[in-house]
């Protein structure tokens, strides 16, 4: 092969590609519209409701136990949610009441209910909130609420 050769391959090669992926661009603007994919909405509304929990207690006794917290599910969480929910376990940080960060073992406890039953589910969790908070001695369980589109 000459010096000739050896350049105008890698030329040709990118003059290929290029004309190739130009070709193939309105086709898949066409499919995608403005380039992302769409999928099929499916499901029913529901809402997502995650609760953090902590395990320091404030006055310096020993941390929840899982043990002891999944007791607390059982018996405070599972009767008024008994369709279903999720345990995860983490690493948590927030700063308290006295700007002070703290880190802690933590739980979050995933609900998902119908949207239609909202208001009812408001209620209970807010009693699962209260009762961890007077439980565990802690200052605080965080919320959060989302709706989400949920198939079975």
């Amino acid at each position: 092969m000459t010096p000739h050769s050896l350049h105008a391959r890698p030329v040709a090669t990118t003059a290929t590609a290029t004309v190739l992926l130009l070709a193939g661009a309105p086709a898949t603007h066409a499919v995608f519209g403005d380039g992302e994919p769409r999928a099929a909405v499916r499901g029913a509304a529901y809402v997502e409701t995650r609760l953090l929990f902590g395990t320091t207690r404030p006055d310096g006794g020993s941390a929840v136990t899982d043990r002891q917290f999944m007791d607390f599910v059982d018996h405070e969480v599972t009767p008024e949610f008994p369709d279903g929910l999720t345990v995860r376990e983490g690493r948590g940080q927030w700063r308290d009441a006295h700007g002070m960060i703290e880190r802690e073992r933590s739980y979050e406890l995933v609900l998902l209910y119908p949207v239609a039953r909202a208001a009812a589910s408001d209620r209970r969790i807010e009693e699962i909130r209260s009762a961890y908070q007077r439980a565990f001695a802690q200052e605080s369980v965080g919320r959060v609420d989302d709706q989400e589109q949920v198939d079975f």
